[in-house]
């Protein structure tokens, strides 16, 4: 399940991760992120051990939205070592995000 993650938290469980890392970067007032929040969940679930992935909701954690710079969302970050390595912008379908998830693995 995709976790609600918050500044706090990022260092340990974005950064320093020992495996890749995707990040949901949402609201609840948006409705392409309602439509790829159960698309975000079914990834989860298909790439445990080999993924994290989490959700932050840019209204709460507007530093971290800031510091990534997020223009719009749903944005979904994939992290690899602790950089940026993959940007999805818009609520693409399931095959389109894993195609670019699956090269980092």
């Amino acid at each position: 399940m995709a976790k609600a993650i918050t500044q706090s938290e990022w260092q340990t469980e974005v950064l320093n991760s020992p495996i890749p890392v995707l990040v949901d970067f949402w609201a609840v007032w948006c409705g392409p992120c309602r439509l790829i929040a159960p698309i975000v969940e079914e990834l989860a679930k298909q790439y445990e051990g080999k993924l994290k992935v989490f959700k932050v909701d840019v209204d709460h954690e507007q530093h971290l939205a800031m510091q990534y710079g997020i223009m719009s969302i749903p944005t979904l970050l994939l992290f690899k070592n602790g950089k940026v390595v993959e940007q999805i912008v818009g609520a693409l379908p399931k095959a389109a995000i894993e195609q670019k998830i699956a090269k980092h693995l």
